[in-house]
């Protein structure tokens, strides 16, 4: 069986898409887009792929208004967040504390990094998310999502607004920008520090399936998941999680999201994967 594939360019991803990995029951097609992330939309919008790469928020979001995909319990990119935070320096000194009542820009308001970010401020550095000016860039994966930060101007870019003094910071970013730092100082300390607050890895991206194909070809999706095993297995960059490890991970960003009102509510873990793919965790 050929199946439309989205998988970006991942070092747990390259021998499956080098085709150092194959399959006698599936053949991956593999669709380019770059960045990945932008073929999210489709998936969620129009069902574009059998299988897909998808940032773990949009899939929850989905999966709060029923979209037809399944969950598989394989992580692609994953990371610590804090790094992906930035201030105009110029405007002088500030920290995660002094974020209220900022003009914060963010590309969506949905992307997982800036899920990760804000239930970091709110939860661990006690920001107040609502006091918060947010502006975005681009509108939610999910059309059914009511977005109601403020747009950026057409045209603006976020790294420039920032050091022109449009914002005060930013989220989901990077820069070797002269005039722009990271909101958090020391980040390896806080990462290390979080880490043993918290004992989880952020998961970013996972992989879904079309719930046709799971419920119409189970074995298909089966054999997916054992040649994204593999693929991961065989380079030692790849994300490591055990089930303990992923489920503390999906607890924590099903919380956080659910705190910022992006799902309705907090779904148990295991509600996110069906029949098939919760007997693959």
């Amino acid at each position: 069986m050929r199946l439309r594939t989205l998988l970006g360019d991942h070092p747990g991803t390259a021998a499956l898409k080098n085709g150092s990995i194959r399959s006698n029951l599936v053949e991956l097609d593999f669709v380019p887009y770059s960045p990945t992330n932008k073929g999210f939309k489709p998936m969620v919008r129009e069902a574009a792929f059998d299988v897909s790469e998808m940032a773990i928020v949009t899939y929850l979001m989905a999966r709060s208004f029923d979209k037809p995909m399944v969950l598989l319990p394989d992580v692609v990119l994953a990371r610590f967040q804090h790094g992906h935070a930035l201030y105009h320096a110029k405007a002088g000194k500030l920290s995660p504390h002094d974020l209220n009542g900022k003009r914060v820009g963010i590309r969506s308001f949905t992307t997982t990094t800036g899920a990760w970010l804000r239930g970091i401020l709110a939860n661990d550095d006690g920001v107040d998310l609502d006091s918060i000016d947010w502006v975005t860039f681009e509108d939610a994966h999910v059309a059914e999502f009511v977005d109601t930060t403020k747009r950026a101007g057409a045209g603006k870019q976020i790294i420039q607004m920032l050091v022109d003094g449009e914002l005060d910071a930013v989220l989901g970013e990077k820069s070797d920008h002269p005039d722009v730092k990271p909101l958090f100082a020391d980040i390896a300390a806080e990462e290390k520090a979080w880490f043993g607050k918290h004992k989880v890895v952020p998961i970013n991206h996972m992989v879904v399936a079309s719930r046709t194909l799971s419920e119409q070809h189970p074995d298909v999706v089966r054999e997916v998941h054992r040649m994204l095993a593999e693929s991961a297995a065989a380079s030692s960059a790849a994300p490591r999680f055990d089930r303990h490890e992923m489920q503390r991970s999906l607890e924590l960003i099903i919380t956080y999201s659910a705190q910022q009102k992006l799902i309705p509510r907090a779904f148990a873990v295991d509600e996110l994967f069906d029949d098939v793919t919760r007997a693959l965790r």
